[in-house]
């Protein structure tokens, strides 16, 4: 298997494990991964968002940890990667009004290169406009903003994940193994126990 490139736009107060695992696991099976964030360059941070589910009519949220950025949003390319992570969190509510990031997400669309998101991630599949007729899933909460953008709104457990195309979406952390597994499939990733 050949490593992959993978780009990962995040911004402060991105949820904490849909950031953290998403990386780690990519870089545990040897893909590189180059997180950026409008505004920002190699080295420096954005603070996370813990959310959790404790029985209350939405998440709750608690600070999570400071995240290092490995690259500079500026010099990134489309065509410098092979796929596209959007983690969830409160980062993707403004990432979506930044132009920039949505001529990224329409030019990795547009090629048909993979794209994972995860819970409020799909805001800014919405807003770069390319889920028309996509089956997607999200944070319940998002079920609007996908339908409003012409997509197939995936009402699933909140363990699973959707694959539509090179589209893999799921609607919170708790979906993990099944978002990153089925993304890791679109990829190409063979994983084998021997």
């Amino acid at each position: 298997m050949a490593a992959k490139k993978v780009l990962m736009i995040v911004g402060d107060y991105a949820e904490d494990y849909e950031t953290m695992v998403p990386f780690q696991i990519l870089l545990a099976v040897g893909h590189a991964v180059d997180a950026v964030c409008p505004g920002k360059t190699t080295g420096q941070q954005v603070r996370t968002a813990i959310h959790d589910f404790e029985g209350d009519q939405t998440y709750s949220e608690k600070r999570g940890h400071n995240f290092t950025l490995n690259a500079d949003f500026a010099a990134a390319r489309a065509a410098d990667y092979d796929a596209l992570v959007i983690p969830g969190g409160r980062a993707p509510e403004y990432l979506r009004l930044d132009a920039a990031v949505l001529d990224l997400v329409r030019a990795f669309d547009s090629a048909a290169k993979p794209i994972a998101a995860i819970c409020h991630g799909a805001q800014l599949l919405a807003a770069a406009g390319i889920l028309k007729g996509k089956r997607v899933s999200a944070y319940p909460a998002c079920a609007p903003e996908v339908t409003l953008a012409g997509g197939l709104y995936a009402d699933i457990a909140i363990d699973g994940a959707v694959t539509d195309g090179h589209l893999v979406t799921a609607p919170a952390w708790p979906a993990h193994p099944a978002w990153m597994a089925q993304f890791l499939a679109v990829l190409g990733t063979k994983i084998s126990h021997g």
